[in-house]
């Protein structure tokens, strides 16, 4: 830990604040997907979300309503054996000829909140892309599937664009505080660095919520640059539901998204917690 003026927790490659204990699914349904081909059920680590949890919202450019996003948990899948979390995130919408169609996906370890794939299929004005990697946390490595590209992580808990917004959910994020993670899984974006800003009430479509306002920082280019100056809106509750998002890009200039719908699903409950 140092001081930065604000209180900063540095995580260069151990997972913060929670243990690891035995699951014990909340359905039959889940149980059985829990289980892997071994017969054995995974540790989990405890977080705020859990399978079956979508959130919608209005995409706004500026003030104009320009279309709709998700972000979504779909359920457990097991990744070259291990159990996953597959998350996802859209936006898609558009004016006046700035049209944006993105699709992220990550899967990621219900037991190390570590990534195991990302998939990004972005689609916006002039920048068309694709890439799928596949992550070997164990081995530092990664492969990336559609240009057949290895490299080499920084990392044994590597986190993507998406992952990484789940992962800041399971965090304490209290005022003041300042978290370095040195955990993207390209060494260029590191470190990435989580301003949590203040406490605010908001009005979005869904409701009116107390929110924990985080600017999270990734050296890259996108929503998380350092030019995007995002700020991202949790709920202050034990949810830490992403309420509201704001970010700044060169040709967009200002992009937003409200919450206007959630589906809520529990945890997964790891046992000898509360039962």
């Amino acid at each position: 830990m140092i001081r930065l003026g604000t209180r900063a927790l540095v995580v260069a490659g151990v997972a913060t604040g929670v243990g690891l204990l035995p699951l014990q699914a909340e359905s039959q349904d889940t149980d059985a997907s829990m289980t892997l081909a071994t017969g054995e059920v995974p540790e989990i680590r405890s977080v705020p979300f859990g399978p079956g949890e979508r959130a919608e919202y209005q995409v706004k450019m500026g003030a104009f309503s320009v279309g709709v996003g998700h972000m979504e948990v779909h359920g457990i899948e097991a990744v070259r054996g291990h159990a996953t979390y597959h998350l996802s995130m859209g936006v898609e919408g558009g004016r006046l000829g700035l049209r944006v169609n993105n699709l992220y996906q990550s899967w990621l370890d219900v037991r190390t909140l570590a990534s195991r794939r990302f998939i990004q299929d972005q689609n916006e004005i002039r920048t068309r892309r694709f890439r799928h990697f596949e992550f070997y946390p164990e081995d530092r490595r990664y492969e990336r599937v559609d240009v057949s590209e290895n490299g080499d992580l920084p990392t044994d808990l590597p986190l993507d664009d998406i992952s990484f917004i789940y992962y800041v959910r399971s965090l304490p994020l209290e005022v003041g505080e300042t978290y370095i993670l040195n955990l993207y899984f390209r060494e260029s974006g590191n470190p990435v660095v989580i301003h949590v800003l203040r406490k605010e009430a908001v009005e979005v479509p869904a409701g009116t919520f107390e929110t924990i306002v985080v600017q999270p920082i990734i050296q890259t280019s996108g929503l998380f640059g350092d030019g995007g100056r995002a700020e991202v809106y949790f709920s202050d509750d034990e949810r830490r539901l992403m309420v509201m998002m704001n970010s700044r890009m060169p040709v967009i200039r200002s992009l937003s998204l409200h919450l206007t719908d959630v589906h809520h699903a529990p945890p997964l409950r790891p046992t000898g917690a509360g039962g």
